[in-house]
């Protein structure tokens, strides 16, 4: 019998990666999508033909509770969010009802439908914040430093609870920054890749960033959905911290990026105040350790082809409106 996953979140980076993943290992892949979503399926466009999509919405219980007893999934993976931290800023409530009260609503359904279902909550790296040690592991205290992170604290211990009050076989992974082409143009990184592009197509003069000395442990999204996957296959749940281990300033992500294209990001980059976080978390760095022993999991993408990986893949789809803009010039 073919193994069946739900996966919330399914339209976006995470989402597209895993539903890949799990297709190629033979699972019926299902996903949760809003109906009122403006959010595309352009990344899922290659899998349209294998997966299903059901709609739902995390803040509501009756429509989660309908997609588990009509699909029957045996793995639950809750990727949907409001994830991107600066916007929490401005939407510190739909952050609380949808990062955080979605995955109470989840939890629930679960407990209801069939706790027999094995459930994966993407914990944060932002949940420690204000480091009280480096690297973090599993063992260091939270620290949030903002609406994302606080909502992110909330379904991170609920999960707990759930596993330890229900005996439902509940993880989280506790996932430092990822990235991918696939990211969206909101996040730093993604950001950097698309701006260095339009500069070297001519598409743009500068690029305004914030904290150049922000601190993180960059790895690819590819292979963080093999670390969620994984965790459902131990015999007991547990939690887990993901990351590389390494930890590289933005200034990093940003020279880098530049040298891939043959220029001096210092002629392009301009520092802008506005971008700055309301509290700034300077440094995440992934102990993984226990990942490696007991998941036999480890990233196989080095920073330096992460970010090679995003400029080339943003070089390529700004190529044809920079030959457009030549013409015209022309």
């Amino acid at each position: 019998m073919s193994r069946v996953a739900l996966i919330t979140g399914i339209t976006g980076q995470d989402g597209s990666y895993l539903a890949e993943l799990l297709v190629k290992k033979g699972y019926a892949v299902h996903g949760i999508v809003r109906r009122s979503s403006d959010e595309t399926l352009s990344r899922l466009q290659h899998l349209l033909d294998e997966i299903t999509l059901h709609g739902g919405d995390l803040t509501d219980l009756a429509s989660l509770m309908a997609i588990l007893k009509r699909v029957e999934p045996r793995e639950v993976y809750n990727l949907a969010a409001q994830s991107f931290v600066a916007a929490s800023w401005q939407q510190p409530l739909l952050t609380a009802q949808v990062t955080g009260l979605g995955t109470a609503n989840l939890l629930e359904a679960v407990r209801l439908v069939d706790p027999t279902i094995r459930f994966y909550q993407a914990s944060s790296s932002e949940m420690f914040g204000r480091v009280v040690e480096t690297p973090q592991r599993e063992t260091t205290p939270f620290y949030p430093r903002s609406p994302y992170a606080v909502a992110k604290l909330y379904s991170h211990y609920l999960t707990v609870n759930y596993r330890e009050s229900y005996g439902l076989f509940a993880c989280s992974g506790i996932l430092f920054n990822h990235e991918s082409p696939r990211r969206g143009l909101e996040f730093v990184t993604r950001k950097i890749s698309d701006g260095v592009a339009r500069i070297k197509h001519g598409l743009a003069s500068e690029l305004r960033l914030g904290n150049l000395q922000a601190r993180r442990d960059w790895g690819f999204a590819g292979d963080y959905v093999e670390a969620m996957w994984r965790m459902l296959q131990q015999e007991q749940p547990d939690d887990f911290v993901i990351g590389t281990g390494e930890a590289h300033t933005v200034e990093d992500f940003v020279r880098t990026a530049f040298e891939r294209v043959g220029l001096d990001w210092q002629e392009f980059v301009k520092v802008d105040p506005k971008f700055f976080r309301p509290a700034e978390v300077d440094i995440l760095q992934a102990d993984a350790s226990k990942a490696r022993r007991q998941l036999g999991w480890r990233p196989r993408m080095t920073f330096e082809q992460l970010v090679a990986e995003m400029v080339d893949a943003d070089l390529d789809r700004l190529a044809g409106p920079a030959r457009v803009q030549v013409s015209r010039a022309a």
